[in-house]
């Protein structure tokens, strides 16, 4: 499994109130990429061991988490339909699903829509490629932000001291050969993304993926997301994808000011 925030029992609140430990044992079951034992929960977590089976067995009660056959621990089909509901009734998902067609329509592969959480970029809307081989990324999904085409154009849009406060907490696992290891190389590169107005994932997270992203900015509604095209290197080279940047650009821009006219003054115009 990847080493991710589940690897820091302090950001799951192992020291708050019962809500917060549950939503922390609930959190690093749902991130998992695999079914967890108690002793994987356990060890990501940092709980006592009683406080742990009185949560698992709450949550499975309640029908966010299902016990396996096999004793591991999985999301269970409450927490998915809560989910769907928070995905389907986002505003911003709303307001951005037309621009994500249409590049989709432009371009014939996938695109995908994302919201910068910390050090992380959280899919939340994906339009599937037309080709037989496609992308194996899903909505509700959180990749690190360092080496991701949107995680990075959503980064490159943040003032100055935000961005050093958020690569300092970031661990730079070399997913690929492409990938960033360090903050400086992160910030090198976030330097050419503002110049350019778009990133690009070189095959950083997944080896023979790339994609092109742009920001979607929106100060006043706390809105730091991106969105990008994305498919095989195989079939979309560098030189398509730079082509594609003008179009990724344009969606990104539209899709910040329909959030402006739409939702209205927000915490920056009170």
């Amino acid at each position: 499994m990847e080493r991710s925030k589940l690897d820091n029992p302090e950001k799951h609140g192992a020291g708050t109130g019962t809500l917060g430990k549950a939503l922390a044992v609930l959190e690093a079951v749902a991130m998992a990429d695999r079914p967890q034992r108690f002793t994987d929960i356990l060890q990501s977590v940092g709980q006592p061991r009683g406080t742990l089976h009185r949560l698992l067995g709450h949550l499975v009660d309640e029908g966010l988490l299902v016990q396996r056959q096999d004793l591991s621990y999985e999301p269970g089909l409450r927490l998915l339909k809560l989910a769907y509901r928070s995905w389907s009734g986002s505003r911003f998902r709303d307001i951005a699903e037309p621009y994500l067609l249409r590049l989709h329509d432009l371009t014939g592969e996938t695109v995908h829509l994302g919201v910068l959480q910390e050090t992380e970029i959280i899919y939340v809307d994906k339009v599937e490629s037309r080709q037989t081989v496609r992308m194996s990324s899903q909505i509700g999904k959180a990749s690190p932000a360092y080496c991701t085409g949107v995680g990075k154009a959503a980064l490159s849009s943040l003032p100055p001291d935000e961005l050093r406060r958020i690569t300092a907490r970031m661990e730079f696992r070399p997913f690929t050969a492409r990938t960033h290891r360090s903050a400086a190389a992160l910030l090198a590169e976030i330097e050419e993304i503002r110049r350019d107005g778009h990133a690009f994932d070189r095959e950083e997270h997944e080896a023979e993926i790339c994609c092109v992203a742009a920001p979607i900015a929106v100060q006043e509604h706390d809105l730091v997301a991106g969105v990008s095209v994305t498919g095989p290197s195989y079939r979309v080279s560098m030189a398509q994808l730079a082509i594609w940047a003008k179009d990724v650009r344009k969606a990104a821009a539209e899709i910040a000011e329909e959030v402006r006219i739409r939702l209205g003054p927000g915490r920056g115009e009170r």
